[in-house]
């Protein structure tokens, strides 16, 4: 009985998430497994008591039970995070004792340093057509354009595949993102909602204007996404991904090669050039300038390399 309870709260919960707070289906879909995970939990305990009865001992033991399972640190704050959530709507439903997460935290790890390529590495990987490829098919000039936009604008590979040929309303259709040529940016829409604009460079908008004179040969029912598929539907982020990966590999680069790491490289090699931080920030779309930071680490990282290449105390001894 309390097991087919906790279930229905769940389902409760995300239904509330997906219309009342608008969050995307991945996001929601994020917190359908971590509930999921709290209710196997659950159920586990003597007498798999209702989530209601749930208190801080047992929280920590689920936590400890997720460390010992091998998961990181990351993972187990993620999962205590959608908890947290979780029980603060449900003492708007029923009376709790306390929220049974609050204190609760898990295990302190360093934070990994994103990885991004050198920049010629990162050129190669925008400007160069996949070896025995025709550069100007359709799929190698969607492509290039792609590539090219997501290191010259820092986008979340989200943001990419959101974006439309051109601003359009149209209904209860809006566009969340698009290319504006005249003001050489692009307008999206990232996490939380929020808009931004974001400049982009001229080889960017020069390989956008060379996809855009072959997309109309792909568009089928669909006319507003920018970026297709041969099948003429929205290019998926799940897509975008596979293709990077491939097309990188195909290039030799050593490194493994997705959007994110096109979004790091435009990070760091902008902030190596500028040192600024809060424009970096305002480019990336990140809320808090915390997030950023990470990226004076690895400048650091490649001033240190610099020091001990070329200082004499600094060479090791043969």
């Amino acid at each position: 009985m309390a097991a087919a309870t906790n279930h229905a709260r769940i389902a409760s919960y995300l239904d509330s998430l997906e219309k009342q707070r608008k969050l995307s289906p991945h996001t929601v879909s994020n917190y359908r497994r971590d509930l999921l995970d709290l209710a196997a939990l659950t159920e586990s305990l003597p007498g798999k008591p209702a989530f209601a009865a749930l208190s801080h001992f047992h929280v920590r033991k689920f936590a400890a039970q997720l460390h010992a399972k091998g998961l990181n640190a990351r993972s187990i704050a993620r999962r205590l995070s959608a908890w947290r959530g979780f029980f603060e709507w449900l003492s708007e439903q029923e009376t709790l004792p306390a929220n049974p997460v609050e204190g609760v935290k898990a295990p302190k790890s360093s934070r990994p340093l994103p990885k991004a390529l050198s920049p010629d590495d990162a050129v190669r990987v925008v400007s160069e057509t996949s070896p025995g490829r025709d550069a100007n098919s359709p799929a190698q000039l969607c492509n290039r354009a792609m590539f090219e936009l997501l290191y010259s604008s820092g986008l979340r590979v989200s943001e990419l595949a959101g974006l439309d040929a051109r601003f359009a309303r149209d209904g209860d259709y809006e566009s969340a993102g698009w290319v504006d040529f005249d003001e050489a940016e692009v307008s999206v829409t990232g996490k939380g909602s929020k808009p931004r604009k974001v400049p982009v460079g001229q080889p960017a908008l020069q390989a956008i204007a060379a996809w855009l004179a072959v997309r109309g040969t792909l568009v089928k029912t669909d006319p507003h996404p920018l970026f297709l598929t041969g099948r003429g539907t929205r290019m998926s982020p799940r897509v975008i991904q596979t293709r990077l990966k491939t097309h990188a590999r195909a290039l030799g680069i050593p490194a493994h090669v997705h959007p994110h790491v096109l979004r790091h490289s435009f990070a760091s090699h902008v902030l190596q050039s500028s040192g600024d931080l809060r424009a970096v920030q305002e480019m990336l779309g990140h809320a808090s300038i915390a997030a950023t930071q990470i990226y004076t680490s690895l400048d650091f990282q490649r001033l240190a390399q610099v020091y001990d290449a070329a200082h004499p105390r600094a060479k090791k001894k043969d």
